[in-house]
């Protein structure tokens, strides 16, 4: 038991939980064994023995076929087509007889019952085999005694087939029952055993609950009643517990003891009561004295040692305040002669600053006016830079020019060249058709009377020669001429070139220095500004400080106001003799006369002021 008590609830919870799962899966297992018996025996009736009692009853329709099959032999000619089919019938009946046989002996479990089937359907075939020959033969009288032996043999033979599928079919009733009455009885055992285990689980959890859980519980309850009753030497049990009512026993311990504790404590608060109360009555009789303004009422009666200490820091804090209010009267007295001239100095200061933020806004306008000139100046720069800029581009554009049109004076030249060559040809042309008209009018001459028109054609042609050859002439002199101009246009366009390369150059200096002046009035621009923004916050420094020394005079008024109210306020108190207390000496300088030079005043000014804060600091 003492297992079960060190378990947590969960685990003793979880214990019995997985108990039942146990016994849950023991019944599902059972069942499903039952269950899947139960279906192979059905499957069997279902799948075997039930189709293998259909086989034999087609072995039985299929011997009447045999028998049908065998009389029509004896109706039809022997000969004839359906009297060869009968036999041929007959035949496939008797196979389809066997191949059911077959396959009901290869799903039957006790095959050998078969055997009288098989031999009694041998035997019909023997008996129905030779009267099928003889009708086919038209022995129609031996066919006829044969068949009636066949009949008998087929009578029989259904007979035993039909005794032999009656006792299956009681066999497959039976055995139905049978699986019917197992799956009741199953159904019944599981129902028992379900009840079973959820009876023995109850029981399980009750006694756990009540002698795990619930028991220790109430005893814990009765326990913690008492304690809220006052009985704080009751036992808590369950302390040895190594569960979750452990845990509760151990913090109910807990609260045993810090009642024990407080009982304790109880009887020494009424011990500490008494001693409280003197105390409490006598700061009360101090503390009166002190808000009436007796700052030498201490306290002289005894204390408890525990109280001791606040009847020393007490004295000590009125022997504190005593000394204090003594150097607040001393110094307030300073103090007021002290503000009363930094009043003064204040309002020569607020004057002189006035003053100086006069001038200083003076200068600031003046400097932001020759910020906005050099600005104007500047930006008048950066643009003469890109009009010189343009500049630039358009002369070297015009060298470009010039240096295509040189280029093309220098084609029109070689090409010019060429026409030369051409006019050659030409004057060659000229001659040697010159000189076929001689050839051809002195054949003319040599022809006679015949001749003579040719002559004269000859003539023209030495003439138009003669002409080709001085245009030829003419047009060579006119591309000489031509030829010498165009060497001097192109020489003169270089010279245009040389001078758009030395204007370039030009203009590229001037670019360059005014890109200087335009950088360098950028510079100053950017000084000038600064300075201005210097200067104006210099002016509203100057400004803020003239306030500022406003208020300061204007504060010191008001402390020397509050001074005499603070010398009035801590004469109420009564210190004691102060006549053995050596006096304060005032630590403010005199402040300097005005002069005519501001800035100077302002200095020494400000060094006596911060002077006259230092002596008030040390107050």
């Amino acid at each position: 038991m003492q297992f079960l008590a060190n378990l947590k609830i969960q685990f003793k919870i979880m214990m019995m939980l997985g108990l039942l799962g146990i016994v849950t899966l023991g019944v599902a297992w059972y069942g499903s064994r039952v269950m899947k018996s139960i279906d192979a025996d059905y499957t069997r009736l279902t799948d075997v023995v039930h189709p293998d009692t259909a086989k034999l009853i087609r072995v039985n329709r299929l011997t009447q076929t045999m028998m049908y099959a065998a009389y029509k032999t004896l109706v039809y000619e022997g000969t004839s087509a359906q009297a060869k089919k009968s036999a041929a019938d007959e035949a496939a009946a008797y196979k389809q007889s066997v191949d059911y046989l077959n396959e009901v002996e290869a799903t039957e479990t006790a095959a050998a019952n078969l055997a009288p089937i098989r031999s009694a359907l041998e035997e019909l075939q023997n008996a129905v085999a030779p009267a099928i020959e003889q009708g086919l033969a038209n022995n129609d009288v031996e066919a006829k005694a044969l068949l009636a032996k066949a009949d008998g043999v087929a009578t029989a033979f259904t007979a035993k087939i039909k005794a032999f599928n009656d006792g299956r079919v009681a066999e497959a009733k039976k055995q139905s029952s049978a699986l019917s009455a197992s799956s009741d009885a199953a159904a019944l055992t599981l129902l028992g055993v379900a009840l079973t285990a959820i009876v023995a689980s109850m029981g399980l959890a009750i006694f756990v609950t009540r002698a795990q859980i619930a028991g220790p519980l109430g005893k814990l309850q009765d326990t913690m009643r008492a304690l809220a009753g006052g009985q704080n030497h009751v036992e808590v049990p369950g302390t040895q517990r190594g569960d979750e009512v452990g845990t509760m026993a151990k913090s109910v311990l807990v609260f045993k003891e810090a009642a024990l504790r407080q009982e304790e404590l109880t009887e020494a608060k009424k011990r500490a009561d008494a001693a409280q109360q003197i105390v409490v009555e006598t700061l009360e009789d101090s503390l009166g004295k002190l808000a009436g303004g007796d700052l030498t009422a201490s306290i002289e009666t005894r204390f408890d040692p525990e109280y001791e200490g606040l009847k020393q820091n007490f004295n000590a804090a009125v022997s504190s305040l005593r000394e204090l209010i003594t150097a607040v009267i001393e110094s307030a007295e300073t103090i007021s002669t002290g503000s009363a001239e930094i009043a003064q100095a204040s309002e020569d200061l607020a004057r002189r600053t006035e003053g100086a933020a006069a001038s200083l806004e003076e200068t600031s306008a003046a400097v932001h006016e020759m910020d906005q000139r050099i600005k104007a100046t500047a930006a008048a720069s950066t643009k003469t830079v890109e009009r010189a800029t343009g500049a630039i581009g358009v002369v070297d554009s015009g060298r470009t020019v010039a240096d295509e049109a040189m280029q093309a004076m220098s084609r029109v030249s070689e090409s010019a060249k060429g026409i030369d060559n051409v006019i050659e040809g030409l004057d060659k042309i000229a001659f040697q058709t010159r000189v076929l008209a001689m050839n051809a009018a002195v054949e003319a001459g040599r022809a006679g009377e015949a001749g003579r028109g040719f002559a004269v054609v000859a003539d023209l042609v030495s003439a138009l020669a003669m002409r080709a050859e001085e245009e030829a002439g003419r047009a060579r002199d006119q591309l000489t001429a031509t030829q010498t101009d165009i060497n001097a246009a192109v020489d003169m366009v270089r010279r245009v070139d040389s001078a758009l390369g030395a204007i370039v150059g030009d203009v590229n200096e001037v670019h360059s220095l005014l890109e200087t002046m335009a950088q360098d009035n950028q510079v100053q621009a950017t000084a000038v500004t600064q300075v201005a923004t210097a200067v104006n916050s210099i002016d509203q420094t100057t400004q803020q400080n003239a306030a500022m020394v406003e208020q300061t005079s204007a504060a010191a008024r008001n402390l020397s106001s509050e001074v005499n109210a603070l010398t009035e306020q801590a004469s109420r108190f009564n210190a004691g003799d102060r006549s053995h207390r050596k006096p304060v000496r005032s630590k403010v300088h005199a402040l300097p006369v005005a002069s005519n030079a501001p800035h100077a005043t302002s200095v020494s000014t400000v060094r006596s002021t911060g002077a006259e804060v230092e002596e008030w600091a040390s107050f």
